[in-house]
């Protein structure tokens, strides 16, 4: 027994059992030391109908929690809305800031895609020359006025403008064209006037050569154009990062609605490299003439107003049959928002 005890509390005993012990402490690290999940991609244009995107990507970034767990959401910036179509189609992304009636229409033809949130309220313009005579859309008749696609709602603010004179868009020569070409368009006098959301009525109202003919805060304040799309794989198999998405996305709208330090302060993250690359000056400018161009605070899913949105598409040809709404939104998002406090 003497010897049973010395050979349990022997020098080579204890250098076995500490070399064991070392070893489970090192393999316990290396599991605990897991690299963190990669951020979800959120893929989206850079319009200030889109700003609520990069606020809460930066914001989740400077997350306390962050430290072990990395930011939730990264930006992927797109030129166009036909290549954010095909990458949502396609899955390669699983959420993106996308046009409403796209979306009712991908809906329609059994894209699995869901509406869980707006990105923004008003925010387009229908821009003309400064130095032109243009007054009212009658003043527009047989000229060439540029819109972001057919699918945008840009194009039905102006079908909605020009039917309050009592005109169609056959009545004026539509064109589609990339938004950031619209400016120089207009400059140059190959469009007569254009339809787009922010920046780029700001860009040439700003360069000096041109004006509103109309803006969405007087004539349509609650109009909306980009919302939250997600797909819905993302939805069922992690339905807790969509909700932290949504909950983002609603803090920042809220966070920009609150004070001009705020609008100011998201300018400057989204103009920077990793999210628009733009003209701060330019983005500042939408912010505060007036200050109330486009809102975010009201993010609300409404279903009276995407009926609406979904009536007028099919009047104006670009969906080409009536689609459920639940087809195409799952409010129950935004049913539980708990708003992500933003602290930049």
């Amino acid at each position: 027994m003497n010897n049973a005890r010395w050979s349990l509390h022997s020098p080579r005993r204890r250098r076995v059992l500490l070399g064991t012990a070392a070893l489970a402490c090192l393999a316990g690290a290396r599991s605990s030391a897991q690299p963190a999940p990669k951020p979800l991609t959120v893929g989206g244009l850079p319009v200030t109908c889109n700003l609520t995107l990069p606020v809460a990507c930066k914001a989740s970034e400077l997350d306390p929690a962050a430290a072990t767990r990395g930011p939730l959401f990264e930006f992927n910036k797109y030129s166009g809305w036909p290549e954010l179509k095909e990458s949502l189609m396609s899955g390669r992304l699983q959420a993106a800031y996308m046009l409403a009636p796209l979306i009712m229409d991908l809906a329609n033809s059994s894209i699995p895609v869901k509406v869980v949130s707006l990105g923004h309220r008003s925010g387009a313009v229908i821009m003309v020359r400064r130095d032109s005579p243009y007054r009212t859309f009658r003043d527009l008749t047989r000229k060439r006025v540029a819109i972001p696609s057919r699918f945008a709602v840009d194009y039905l603010f102006l079908i909605r403008m020009l039917a309050k004179e009592g005109m169609t868009v056959k009545d004026v020569e539509v064109v589609e064209m990339a938004p950031p070409d619209m400016p120089a368009a207009l400059y140059a006098k190959a469009v007569d006037g254009y339809a787009t959301g922010e920046p780029f009525g700001a860009v040439a109202e700003r360069a000096g050569y041109a004006r509103p003919l109309s803006m969405t805060r007087n004539e349509w304040p609650n109009y909306i154009c980009c919302v939250l799309t997600v797909r819905d794989e993302l939805i069922r198999e992690n339905r807790p990062l969509v909700q932290q998405l949504v909950n983002y996305v609603q803090g920042a709208g809220t966070w920009l609605d609150l004070s001009p330090d705020n609008r100011a302060k998201a300018v400057k993250i989204a103009a920077g490299p990793r999210f628009f690359n733009q003209d701060p000056n330019v983005l500042q400018y939408v912010m505060d003439n007036p200050s109330d161009r486009v809102t975010y605070g009201d993010l609300r899913l409404i279903r009276s107003e995407f009926e609406e949105l979904m009536q007028m598409s099919i009047a104006a040809g670009t969906i080409k049959r009536h689609g459920a709404y639940e087809n195409y939104v799952d409010e129950s998002f935004v049913r539980n928002i708990n708003a992500a406090r933003i602290a930049l």
